[in-house]
């Protein structure tokens, strides 16, 4: 057996001219790109874990070959490699000194589909939910479902052996895997599955060895190998000796790419997999059951089980609580039963998936006749199911929204015990973490006993590091004591390695160190993971907030804005634990920039760890804050600021303030401040000239010169078409009419689109308003500060907010309003959302009172369809309505703002609200030259393709002025604001004079 090379527990480091001719040898090796840039390889620092371990560099193959060339250099380097998926891992095993290879951009292929054998080939980079988006037409899914699966890939599952929700049903990706596509170390292609040893040579090869190696062990396997459901400690050496056990030849037998799941890139790099398939399930239903503490909905999972269901899952009252102050997940709290004996503390949600309505309502039946009196709903419409399993998909990330300098920490959130045995884990793990005076939230799998718990402790405080190694070495003995294991599905990585040799014994892990050099001799692929455990010390070493010896921490600064709402600025930065929600590739708006790149740079993640790397001194300024730093701000300079994350990022990261404070903290320091940020940040003082002599503005700007001195003055992209002025909207809008106590004043807000580009939809508001019973007056307050605050200009933006907030809340006292009506959704956001935010002069009760009043006009007549004046009568459309919802309303209010009057109005059938996305304007963002492309190509995304379905007699309603800008532009077609559709709609008898 060739010996293993021993390598020290953290590779050499290159210095940075060998690292420089490394990476310039590399690019000349490969065509993908190679990054090996200080910016970019901290990026890849981290993954979903606590840990921060910075790349010798990055690699993003364009291809399979290019993967392989890849591979190939650096073994002939001799160059340490770690195969990266969606960076989701939680144990620290996706970050380490070594070139990351990273399949996800690229190797997204479904290569083929064998819907009569129920399998598929596909490349590595392929997320779940795409893929089961591919298989659905054949009525087939791959099953395993961890909670990120719009973001992990295929690769990544494989290497972590994921599970999911459902594993009591379907199995671990071990027992849906039936091959591996694998690069070894080497360079070289080999496919591993069942019966390649009789056609390969290599895998006969590695085939003998690996069966030498189990056979040699097999008593020990058998003793010490945990016989829970759930088991993704160390190599599998029991899934290969099972099949061993099997009748028939051996070499036939074995399928060694069920060896590389859950090996975490240390055997192989995966660039490929043959996949079992599972039929789509044609009923499925969901009961969710209330509990007053964690032990009472533990004590009712083994009765459960009677029901035969796909999932058990517990969430406790640490979740609940986080999540009734989350702006996203807050309402979903209130759709969970409620005990009547107490608050809720602890939810249980059981899946039944079945092939029948009889079975799924056997299944009711008996439910009912277990949970007894416990709180119970039973649900098999799909939508409210999927709003119930929102919280339970945002468990984990939620955590990490906790006020104060204690986080929770994944270190033992990964225990999997015998599920009769769940309730004697959780009480002794509880003793444990409260013997160091604090506490952890408790959320599991609990169908397979796999316990998720994290800890709150503090990596700065030294007690509180020490507290962590004591836990995570109790903990894993309480495991082990009661049948279980640390690592039931997340792996080993940097957090439970140290455990591995006390769990297996010295023995096991000889013959762990051998397989290693069966695969990877000279201990290339991401090594000292698994094969090399370190003291169980190091456990807290190279995390995030102490990557090498000493503390990196927020510096003070005097922010512009207020961070209470996330303890302060310190913790808004760090907020970003790295589950890379923000990867996902459909549904919602977070992140129109990654989805149109798929690259990391550009996702939220990716902006939130350039934000925290730069601010605290870690991007090669001597340990300054980097205010100034042109790669972080190329990498938020794709930011929309759409605001998506605000809401939809489970941890509420705000890169939209964040972007805008950073810009600010730098100009204050010096940095120079665009032409460009200058111009748009003024809006509203051009259109106003614009408006002035609109017939002469629009005339000359549309002259050829004139065009071209704007876009090479402004950088603008000759393609986009620049906003008409129209005569100023407080010349033609008709005076209101004098008060009368019979007719409420609603204040209409004068945006400056309204104002003086569209001002159709001010006459619109009038008209509908006034039909409604309303006497509209028109507030020519000032700009609501959005300019200011997309281009990072604050101080401006404070003086101007101050100013405009004092003359609407003037003119709400003077004319007795009831609300102020914003049609422009950015604008709306402004002062509900920005004006609350900014440190302002004015009292923050009176901002309150004023983002309180204001609303879309559509959104002001459904809050009250019933209770208005009067109510006029409405003519649908022909067509349909198809809603395309603005950023910032989705983030803010969801698109049911504007959709809920126009169903109202017309009717539900007449009204389609669209699950577009961003539509890739954002403002000032599709204007210039150098975004104008990607601006469009996410409108692909989403919005263009929707427009191009309208049939006659459809209406495109979009309330963003950047929206219908953007339809036009795109697919040349003209969109309406939804208040527009509703005027156009009144019946004649009901329009006001």
């Amino acid at each position: 057996m060739t010996a293993l090379p021993v390598l020290p527990s953290t590779p050499p480091t290159p210095s940075d001219t060998e690292r420089e001719a490394i990476g310039r040898d590399l690019a000349n090796a490969v065509r993908g790109e190679v990054r090996f840039g200080l910016h970019d390889r901290m990026l890849y620092a981290t993954d979903a874990s606590i840990y921060q371990v910075e790349p010798l560099g990055v690699v993003v193959p364009e291809s399979i070959e290019d993967a392989m060339a890849a591979v190939a250099f650096c073994a002939g380097r001799s160059v340490p490699m770690l195969p990266r998926g969606g960076g989701t891992s939680l144990a620290g095993q996706a970050v380490g000194r070594s070139v990351v290879i990273d399949l996800s951009a690229s190797s997204r292929a479904v290569r083929s589909v064998d819907a009569k054998s129920r399998s598929c080939e596909v490349d590595a980079g392929i997320t779940l939910s795409e893929l089961n988006r591919h298989l659905e037409p054949t009525g087939l899914l791959f099953a395993p479902d961890p909670s990120t699966v719009r973001q992990a890939t295929v690769g990544g599952c494989i290497g972590n052996n994921a599970a999911g929700t459902r594993s009591i049903k379907y199995g671990r990706t071990a027992e849906n895997l039936l091959g591996v596509d694998a690069v070894l170390a080497s360079g070289l292609r080999v496919m591993f599955d069942r019966g390649a040893a009789t056609r390969d040579p290599v895998a006969r090869r590695m085939t003998a060895e690996v069966v030498d190696i189990v056979r040699r062990n097999e008593r020990l396997i058998r003793e010490r190998f945990p016989k829970t459901l759930r088991r993704n400690a160390a190599y599998a050496l029991d899934m290969i000796l099972a099949q061993l056990d099997e009748p028939g030849n051996a070499l036939e037998n074995v399928n060694l790419a069920h060896l590389l799941c859950g090996s975490e890139g240390t055997l192989a790099m995966t660039v490929g997999a043959n996949l079992k398939l599972h039929p789509i399930p044609t009923h499925r239903a969901l009961g969710v059951l209330g509990f007053t503490s964690v032990d009472e909905a533990i004590a009712m999972v083994e009765p459960l089980l009677a029901v035969e269901p796909a999932a058990v899952e517990l969430l406790d009252d640490l979740i609940i609580s986080t999540a009734r102050r989350n702006i996203e997940y807050g309402p979903y709290v209130d759709l969970m039963p409620q005990p009547a004996g107490g608050d809720l503390a602890a939810v249980l949600y059981v899946e039944l998936l079945e092939q029948s309505g009889d079975a799924i309502e056997a299944g009711r039946e008996k439910l009912r006749s277990i949970v007894g009196g416990a709180p119970f709903a039973f649900s098999t419409d799909a939508g409210d199911m999927a709003k119930a399993l929102k919280l339970r998909q945002a468990g984990e990330p939620l955590l990490h929204a906790i006020p104060g300098e204690r986080k929770p920490l994944g270190f033992v959130e990964d225990n999997a015990v015998p599920v009769e045995r769940l309730g004697e884990f959780v009480r002794g793990f509880r003793s444990i973490v409260e013997s160091h005076g604090t506490r952890a939230s408790f959320y599991a799998h609990a169908s397979v006993g796999v316990l998720h718990v994290r800890p709150l402790l503090s990596l700065r405080d030294e007690v509180d590091r020490k507290a962590v190694v004591d836990i995570a070495e109790r903990v894993a003995e309480l495991a082990k004591s009661l049948g279980g294991v640390m690592s039931g599905e997340h792996g080993d990585g940097r957090a439970r390695g140290p455990l591995l040799e006390s769990y297996f014994g010295p023995e096991l892990m000889r013959a762990f160190r051998e397989v290693k050099a069966v695969f990877d001799p000279d201990h290339l692929l991401n090594p000292c993971n698994i094969v090399e455990p370190a003291p169980t010390s190091t456990i807290v070493e190279r995390t995030r907030v102490r990557p090498e010896q000493a503390d990196v921490a927020v510096p003070a600064v005097d922010t512009y804005f207020d961070y209470k709402d996330q303890t302060d600025f310190g913790h808004a930065i760090e907020m970003c634990n790295g589950a890379g929600v923000c990867r996902k590739t459909s549904g919602g708006t977070m992140c129109p920039s990654y989805i149109a790149t798929m690259d990391e740079r550009h996702s939220t993640r990716g902006r939130g760890n350039a934000l925290r790397l730069a601010i605290t001194g870690q991007l090669g300024s001597g340990g300054s804050p980097a205010w100034d730093d042109a790669e972080t701000k190329q990498t938020l300079d794709l930011c929309l600021s759409c605001k998506a994350c605000k809401t939809e990022c489970p941890s509420n990261v705000d890169i939209s303030r964040l972007k805008a404070e950073y810009a600010a903290q730098g100009f204050d320091r010096g940095a120079p401040v665009p032409l460009q940020s200058r111009v748009f940040a003024n809006v509203r003082a051009l259109n106003r000239l614009g408006a002035l002599t609109p017939g002469l503005a629009n005339t000359v700007n549309a002259l050829p010169p004139v065009r071209s001195l704007i876009n090479t003055v402004l950088g603008f992209a000759p393609q986009r078409s620049l906003p008409r002025f129209e005569r100023r909207l407080s010349r033609s809008l008709a005076k209101p009419p004098a008060p009368d106590p019979a007719m409420p004043t609603v204040l209409l807000f004068g945006d400056c689109f309204c104002s003086f580009n569209e001002t159709s939809i001010g006459h619109a508001t009038a008209r509908v308003l006034g039909s409604f019973g309303y006497r509209v007056v028109l507030a020519d307050a000032g700009c609501c500060g959005r300019p200011q605050v997309s281009t990072g200009l604050l101080g401006s933006a404070r003086s101007t907010m101050d100013r405009t907030a004092s003359r609407l809340l003037a003119a709400v006292r003077r004319e007795s309003a009831v609300a102020v009506l914003v049609a422009e959704p950015s604008c709306l956001s402004a002062l509900t959302d920005d004006l609350l935010e900014l440190r302002l002069k004015a009292p923050i009760a009176e901002r309150r009172r004023l983002a309180e009043l204001c609303a879309l006009p559509e959104q002001f007549l459904a809050s009250r369809w019933d209770k208005h004046p009067r109510r006029p009568g409405f003519r649908p459309p022909a067509g349909r309505v198809l809603l395309h919802g603005h950023c910032h309303q989705k983030a803010l209010l969801g698109i049911e703002s504007s959709a809920a009057a126009l169903r109202r109005a017309f009717g539900d059938e007449k009204v389609v609200p669209l699950d577009t996305g961003c539509c890739g304007m954002a403002g000032s963002f599709g204007f210039t030259a150098e975004r104008y492309e990607l601006s469009m190509k996410i409108g692909e995304l989403g919005v263009f393709p929707a427009a191009r379905e309208l049939a006659p007699g459809d209406v495109f309603a979009a309330p963003g002025t950047s929206c219908r800008h953007q339809v036009l532009d795109g697919v040349g077609i003209t969109a309406m604001h939804p208040i527009e559709v509703l005027s156009a709609g009144l019946s004649s008898a009901d329009r006001p004079a």
